[in-house]
């Protein structure tokens, strides 16, 4: 077969399958100023669902130990990856050593005015900002975004135009969220705000760690979708 019938046959097979949220979704040609959200779980959810890697598939993580849930639509960007330089612009951030990319997809919270009632969904999102979250010894970034288009929040172009008690209850969770009842000491630590140009930052950051990792998997993508 030559190149060309092989690009129409394989360009056949994907549309016959589900595209994998993490690989198989393009990122979005206007990153780092819109970026593709993959949504995993919604503020109604009393249930921790996160993506399962292989397969793709929503799944299971744990149940909400604690009455709290997320305050935003959150999930991840596809096609990146918190890996060496992410952790590498946590250490230069922080002055701190030894500190690694926890090895997932870069984490968004999506701000709306709207009720997205489930998860399993792809938004296109503008990114403000982030929180510098470390867990273990490892970045664990949570980007800030408002949803593109929305009637409301699109107004907010920066992390300082949220509310100081906005973003405080955004912290409460990812402090918390993993913790058991009657567990000691913190699992996590939120160890500063960051704005707009550093969210761009992170976020250029991981889909090279993600193109750089998974080279192999571009080349099959087409890597002009990328």
């Amino acid at each position: 077969m030559t190149d060309n019938i092989l690009d129409e046959v394989w360009g056949k097979i994907r549309l016959l399958l589900k595209s994998h949220p993490w690989h198989g979704v393009p990122i979005g040609k206007a990153v780092p100023k819109t970026v593709t959200t993959y949504i995993e779980i919604v503020p109604t959810d009393t249930v921790k669902y996160e993506i399962e890697k292989h397969s793709g598939f929503l799944k299971v993580d744990r149940p909400q130990k604690y009455s709290n849930v997320c305050p935003t639509p959150y999930g991840f960007i596809p096609q990146t990856l918190c890996g060496d330089r992410v952790g590498e612009y946590c250490m230069k951030m922080t002055g701190r050593e030894n500190i690694q990319g926890d090895g997932d997809p870069l984490d968004i919270c999506v701000i709306t005015e709207k009720s997205i009632s489930h998860s399993n969904i792809l938004l296109q999102a503008i990114p403000i900002g982030g929180f510098r979250m470390i867990d273990h010894n490892e970045a664990d970034d949570k980007i800030i975004a408002v949803m593109k288009d929305d009637a409301i929040f699109s107004e907010w172009k920066n992390i300082s135009d949220c509310s100081h008690s906005f973003i405080e209850r955004l912290k409460h969770y990812f402090l918390t969220y993993k913790d058991a009842p009657g567990s000691d000491g913190k699992h996590c630590e939120i160890h500063s705000v960051y704005g707009i140009e550093e969210a761009y930052e992170i976020i250029r950051a991981s889909h090279q760690d993600y193109i750089e990792k998974y080279s192999d998997l571009n080349v099959l993508l087409n890597r002009e979708e990328i």
